[in-house]
């Protein structure tokens, strides 16, 4: 969306003079008053305005500067790009770590949901296919609706659960968890690609994951690493942009300048399709010093690039996309017709919930699956606890 938005930015007026990217980055800090170099965007095209990604007062912003004659044609702070706002309304709700947290419960319960309509759907006594593997469209009432919740959730349920596992890593308690275990076990030897709760874009564009106060970045990317007086600029920009548009990144391609204590400048592709991601430190005469690719990484950082490319529908394309079409195209019949089931099914007046099983016994090994669930998914099992306790307070309230 972000480049339709961008469109007449990428279709300027081509020239055969340009400015060089150390006058586009000095364009775009005097467009924004006491605001420090944080990146550079390589321009896709001849004709696509420079990016340059400033720090205003710790708010990221992206000015696009005009490569012929150095005009800044537009500035909008990161966080308020359609494609960020989108983001933070998907994964966090527009309510930061809060929404994180209650997206993460969804999709924890969700999984739950996930067990136990398998265990209701499962055939026991097995007369066709028909109601098992596909709807019986033409039966009238609750058959037709029941089989296009049972069959279409037998179907999307494998996918679904990869998409919900696919996607913790960005959420606040399971991805800070699963960052925690890494750095104990010490693989976790490259700052995260993706991000974990609600964390500013500045941090991103600047190459850091902050994933709490009390946790530790990465060698080289403190805070402040990124600033600077807005009259200097390191040494050897247009020698290192120069350097990073050679080595054919795919796009998006940043540059940020060295941090505090180095004296390299780091070149990383930023491409939604991690596994094709690369990065490279360049010293200032443009020499590359080292270069890092996808397949350099730890095997859980490997596999967790792979899950996330495939949840955001990049990692094969548009085959990939028609796939998560279908699957969330399938959980939203699911969800209709289990609301029509319930609506026809309910008592009047009532909510209509199952009824307590009369020994009010649980089977070992639904018991065991929903511990080990509880232990996986800490908010499902904080959930579960609260529900225990809140069962407990009612029965004593009862019968006192």
């Amino acid at each position: 969306m972000d480049h339709w938005i961008d469109w007449r930015y990428d279709h300027l007026a081509s020239s055969a003079t340009h400015s060089t990217p150390e006058q586009e980055v000095r364009a775009a800090l005097n467009a924004v008053p006491n605001s420090h170099f944080l990146a550079y965007e390589l321009p896709e095209t001849a004709s696509s305005a420079a990016r340059v990604i400033v720090d205003r007062q710790g708010t990221a912003v992206r000015v696009y500067v005009d490569p012929t004659s150095c005009t800044v044609l537009k500035q909008v702070p990161e966080e308020e790009r359609f494609e960020r706002i989108i983001f933070k309304l998907h994964g966090q709700l527009l309510l930061g770590n809060a929404g994180s947290i209650i997206m993460e419960m969804v999709a924890s319960w969700t999984i739950v949901l996930i067990a136990t309509g398998l265990y209701l759907w499962w055939p026991r006594h097995i007369k066709g296919l028909r109601g098992i593997l596909y709807p019986r469209i033409t039966h009238k009432g609750q058959t037709r609706w029941r089989d296009l919740h049972a069959v279409t959730g037998m179907w999307i349920s494998l996918f679904l659960v990869l998409f919900l596992i696919s996607g913790l890593p960005w959420s606040f308690v399971w991805g800070h968890a699963l960052s925690r275990v890494e750095t104990q076990i010490s693989r976790m030897t490259t700052v995260p690609d993706w991000e974990i709760g609600a964390v500013s874009e500045r941090n991103l564009v600047a190459g850091h994951q902050v994933s709490s106060p009390k946790m530790d970045t990465m060698p080289g990317m403190d805070m402040g690493s990124m600033t600077m007086p807005d009259s200097s600029l390191p040494d050897g920009l247009n020698r290192v942009v120069l350097a990073a548009s050679q080595l054919k990144f795919p796009a998006p391609v940043l540059v940020t300048p060295p941090s505090t204590g180095e004296i390299t400048w780091h070149i990383r592709s930023d491409t939604q399709n991690r596994p094709e991601r690369i990065s490279a430190l360049v010293e200032a005469s443009g020499q590359v010093r080292s270069v890092q690719r996808f397949e350099d990484k730890t095997l859980m950082d490997r596999i967790i690039g792979y899950g996330v490319a495939t949840h955001e529908g990049q990692l094969f394309g548009r085959t990939n996309q028609l796939l998560n079409f279908l699957v969330a195209s399938g959980l939203l019949t699911m969800s209709v017709s289990a609301l029509i089931l319930w609506l026809r099914r309910r008592p009047p007046g009532q909510l209509g919930a199952p009824l307590a099983v009369p020994n009010k016994q649980i089977g070992a090994g639904a018991l065991t699956i929903l511990v080990l669930l509880g232990v996986l998914l800490p908010e499902l099992g904080a959930s579960l606890l609260l529900l225990w306790l809140a069962s407990l307070l009612l029965h004593v309230v009862r019968h006192s």
